[in-house]
């Protein structure tokens, strides 16, 4: 069994965030539920001085502005996450608003492109 979950997890990351987006969509049709996760608050504890610094992994798309061409920026949304309509125009309009959250380096970049492409203002967190 842990075989067959390690040959799923080596097919997961090999999708593109497109792919991924897609796959989500898909298992929530097909399940009956919502990827979205409810917005938690972690604590840190305090950190040792002579603990090495970790090479940050996970990373946030935020949008800043929208830009002059903003269904664009709302469709490049909408394909990027499992957003309706609504949701998305919300987010293009709300500076600061995190389209990706923990996603991996070459994930942000390319959502960070596609979102630039689309004459949004983005910045990797």
């Amino acid at each position: 069994m842990a075989a067959n979950l390690e040959k799923i997890v080596e097919e997961l990351s090999a999708l593109s965030v497109l792919e991924a987006a897609e796959l989500v969509k898909a298992l929530e049709v097909k399940w009956g539920v919502s990827a979205a996760a409810p917005t938690a608050v972690a604590v840190a504890g305090p950190v040792a001085a002579a603990e090495p610094v970790e090479e940050k992994t996970e990373f946030d798309v935020i949008i800043k502005e929208a830009g002059p061409k903003k269904i664009e920026t709302i469709k490049v949304i909408r394909q990027l996450t499992s957003l309706g309509l609504g949701e998305a125009k919300a987010m293009a309009e709300t500076a600061g608003g995190k389209v990706l959250t923990g996603v991996g380096k070459e994930a942000a970049m390319e959502a960070k492109k596609k979102l630039e492409e689309a004459g949004a203002v983005v910045e990797v967190a």
